[in-house]
Order: C-alpha cells, then structure tokens, then sequence
C-alpha cells in the first residue's frame, strides 16, 4: 500500500526518486523503497520512513564508484 498522505517523505532527499509503501507486521512499521528494494523499520510510520532514508542513503553511497581514495 502506498504511504498514507500525512506522511512525508519529501523532508528526506535520499527518498526523492523513491517508490515508498508502508506496511505492519508484528506491530512494527516496514517501510520499503520498490526502486532500491532497501527496506526499514520503525515502531511508527515516521520512524520506519526516517529510518528507510538512512538506509537507501547508505545503500546509494555503496554503490556509486566513487572509493574515497583521493589521496593517492
């Protein structure tokens, strides 16, 4: 199911291009990202979407090519 209206995922640009649903199971949030398929928790909607950012954040960083290694 889609992310109800009241919540935003705007405020978070790691979720900018992101295909978010939210769904319950065992009384937690799961919020997954059907671009990525990176998926996180929360025990509320908001939490489970701020967590999700984090998580394609740093699912998004590991993939690009870039290795840190400017120094050499």
């Amino acid at each position: 199911m889609p992310t109800r209206p009241d919540v935003d995922t705007d405020e978070y640009p790691a979720l900018a291009d992101a295909d978010v649903t939210i769904r319950t199971e065992d009384g937690l949030y799961i919020a997954d990202d059907e671009v990525t398929g990176v998926s996180s928790q929360g025990p509320s909607e908001e939490a489970a979407i701020a967590n999700l950012a984090e998580a394609v954040a740093t699912y998004t960083d590991g993939q690009s090519d870039d290795t840190g290694d400017d120094w050499l």
